[in-house]
């Protein structure tokens, strides 16, 4: 092992504990916040209305009881407590409607005063869920109050799972004890049914994304979390076995059920592959439905007891361990948001234990399924941060997408214009090689019979011979130009020295015929065969000037790539004999008295001027020198020749 290596391992062992550190403190705080939170008192009626001493009758016996009081059987029904207490009517509140209020009980109550029932929960069933905190308020008719000294009886009713409880009372004028009671409406009954709508607003959506998206099974297994849990929130459970036993089963065994659906649906949401065994999670749930549609209710809540909580609490410690675990190795928004969702679940789910166990005297308020929302939460922040992020990559991808079909574009349009380049040069040459095909052997044949007849015609034929010598040379100088040679003039040039040697041949000239450089002229992709034509017709006219009026014996071709220092390389053609020679004037045309050919220098200048090129000439005894530079791009447009 390298001692970089060596260096690098305590380095990433220390980021690590460095992470899960500030993890762990971040989940205490919150912790901390939600204990601070949990020991504040719920909202309370005016304490001089409040009832706290009363007379337990039970059995056939009778003794005191101070409230919040814990009852330890979990089944009344048959022979239910009654709890007897007293309170004061001042003559001076005779005209106030008087009321009863319970803030908690477990699970119902039967609420008389002097004799004359005012109050009896089990007609609402959604007040005998003994995990719910719903509050009662019950009017006090006027004439069953006494002046003075009244009784106030309450019968307990327990059907489990949990055992009876009672917390303290209060009797008093309705006015002052109504706004305690509609607090603690708002905040144990209002908040949580609004909890439970958007969970089952939730639970539509996802199973709607798990429909469209089947190779993604976290949503669908999210929906079945968040459907239980919406039944159970809104769906109030019978008090015995009956024909809705197997609902009865099922709401007692959601949370189970719902806790292992989440802890899979973490395990999946996080990329993490869920373990074979993951399944057995299930198994208690199923075990309390099956109990529930097939035992008693005392099996139900037996069942429940023994295998609900440790379930959820199992579940809520793996979530908590795999989100730190995630949240500390990717240091995610979403793993944050989880874990900080989990830990105030926690929290709450370990108050309600110890309320559960009578070790808090907090008067037996459940608030784990009101924490739930936090989950809720949370899992809404990361769904919404996971769907930014992919509308993100969306959005970047279709950046990148929409250059490459514009890059694509391009080259489509470049190829395009390529192949109809290419199929307009190909049209061309086609009609090139049909017209030097026609002059080739219509034009070309007839000029070659008229040469023949007036060389047979004797000497009265030479003019029109001549003459039409001439034309054939012109029109093999166009056929030629017309070739296909893709910028290369030398092709074309090499074309024109066999045809020039053979015309020299007769008189006894030498073309001396040389490259100067290796490559000789460079390439012209844009020559054009009009440019051709012309720099051909040129150099025809300084061989013809040569033969004709210089007396020449030696006519000297040189071809050359010139490349000065600094400048782009051209072409260049020189062209030296060694006649006679003719006098220039200083403006570098051929003097007044000149021989009649030296006059085509105008003429020759104009069509290198066509062509682009610069045409220079050296005359005098020793002979004539002309020197074309090629321009180092020929032009697109011709121009007339004047």
């Amino acid at each position: 092992m390298t001692a970089g290596t060596a260096e690098g391992i305590p380095s990433v062992a220390g980021n690590r504990v460095y992470r899960a550190g500030g993890y762990v403190l971040v989940q205490a705080l919150i912790a901390l916040c939600c204990v601070l939170l949990l020991r504040q008192s719920p909202p309370e009626a005016p304490a001089r209305y409040r009832l706290t001493e009363a007379m337990l009758v039970e059995a056939g016996g009778t003794q005191p009881a101070n409230l919040p009081h814990h009852y330890p059987s979990r089944f009344t029904l048959n022979d239910p407590p009654l709890y007897r207490l007293t309170f004061e009517r001042q003559a001076g509140e005779a005209g106030q409607a008087w009321s009863v209020f319970l803030p908690r009980f477990t699970n119902g109550v039967e609420v008389a005063v002097n004799g004359a029932v005012v109050l009896d929960s089990r007609r609402n069933p959604d007040a005998n869920r003994p995990d719910r905190n719903t509050p009662e308020i019950a009017s006090i008719p006027a004439p069953l109050l006494r002046e003075g000294a009244n009784e106030l009886t309450v019968r307990l009713f327990v059907w489990g799972p949990l055992t009876g409880f009672l917390d303290r009372l209060y009797v008093g004028p309705d006015e002052a004890l109504r706004p305690a009671y509609s607090r603690r409406a708002a905040l144990f009954l209002t908040l949580p049914v609004v909890f439970s709508s958007w969970q089952a607003i939730l639970a539509v959506i996802l199973g709607i994304m798990w429909l469209k998206r089947r190779h993604e099974p976290a949503y669908g297994i999210l929906a079945a979390a968040m459907a239980l849990g919406t039944v159970q929130a809104f769906v109030s459970a019978p008090m015995g076995q009956s024909l809705f036993a197997g609902l009865n089963a099922l709401l007692v065994a959601s949370a189970p059920l719902e806790s292992a659906f989440v802890l899979v649906f973490v395990l999946l949401f996080l990329g993490l592959k869920p373990p074979p065994y993951v399944a057995a999670i299930f198994i208690p749930g199923l075990l309390i439905v099956a109990i529930g549609l097939l035992g008693s209710p005392d099996m139900v809540r037996r069942a429940y007891l023994l295998l609900g909580p440790p379930t959820v609490g199992f579940c809520l410690v793996a979530v908590a361990v795999v989100v730190a675990r995630s949240a500390t190795t990717r240091r995610d928004a979403v793993s944050l948001f989880l874990g900080s969702a989990i830990t105030v679940v926690m929290t709450c789910w370990v108050h309600d234990m110890l309320s559960v166990l009578n070790i808090l005297s907090d008067r037996r308020i459940f608030i784990a399924r009101l924490s739930y929302s936090a989950l809720l939460v949370a899992i809404g922040a990361g769904l919404t941060w996971r769907f930014a992020s992919a509308l993100n990559e969306v959005d970047s991808f279709a950046g990148r997408m929409v250059g490459l079909v514009r890059e694509a574009e391009d080259k489509l349009r470049t190829s395009f214009a390529r192949e109809e380049e290419r199929a307009r040069a190909a049209a061309l040459a086609a009609e090139r090689t049909r017209l030097m095909r026609d002059l080739h052997d219509g034009l070309g044949g007839q000029l070659v019979s008229i040469v023949a007849l007036s060389e047979r015609n004797g000497p009265g034929g030479e003019t029109i011979g001549e003459a039409a010598r001439g034309a054939l040379r012109d029109l093999r100088l166009v056929i030629d130009a017309m070739d296909e040679i893709d910028g290369d003039l030398m092709l074309a040039l090499g074309s024109w020295r066999e045809r020039t040697e053979a015309r020299l041949r007769p008189h006894g000239i030498v073309l001396d015929w040389r490259v100067l450089t290796p490559e000789g002229l460079p390439l012209h992709p844009e020559l054009r065969p009009w440019q051709v034509i012309q720099i051909l017709r040129l150099l025809d006219e300084a061989v013809t000037n040569a033969v004709k009026h210089a007396g020449a014996r030696r006519i000297f071709v040189g071809l050359e790539t010139v490349a000065p220092a600094g400048e782009p390389a051209y072409g260049r053609i020189t062209v030296e004999d060694d006649g006679h020679g003719f006098v220039l004037s200083p403006d570098g045309e051929s003097a007044a008295n000149a021989p009649r050919s030296a006059r085509g220098l105008t003429n020759m200048r104009k069509r290198a001027a066509t062509c682009g090129a610069r045409l220079a000439f050296a005359s005098g005894p020793a002979g004539t020198r002309l020197r074309l530079d090629l321009p180092l791009r020929f032009p697109d447009a011709e121009e007339p020749v004047r």
